[in-house]
């Protein structure tokens, strides 16, 4: 194993493009007419961005709590990817496959330890 990579690296990978999205689509929905409505949308993805961080570092460094870390970021990401499927915008589309698919990740991650 080089230097760099670690047993979870699929995982890492759609744990590192799922915070982008959150990102991304988080200050897009700032951008939005109706912010108001985007509430629940915003505080989620600020979460899973958050979460999604937490479980890169936490599987970096091979952390005795990173399945645990995992679980919790799977159920967030699929909170998050639930209540941006519900918006009509394209970032708040692509945030929700990407929080599908670091959702599935992390669930695999946590069922192969």
């Amino acid at each position: 194993m080089e230097l760099n990579e670690t047993p979870n690296q699929t995982c890492i990978q759609a744990c590192i493009a799922c915070a982008t999205a959150c990102n991304q689509c988080f200050a897009a929905c700032l951008r939005e007419v109706d912010v108001k409505m985007m509430a629940r949308c915003i505080a989620l993805d600020v979460d899973c961005a958050a979460m999604c961080s937490l479980a890169v570092n936490a599987m970096a460094r091979n952390s005795e709590h990173a399945q645990a870390i995992c679980a919790l970021c799977a159920k967030i990401c699929r909170a998050c990817g639930d209540e941006c499927a519900k918006h009509d915008a394209q970032h708040c589309k692509a945030c929700a496959e990407a929080c599908y698919q670091c959702a599935d990740e992390c669930a695999a991650m946590t069922s192969a330890h």
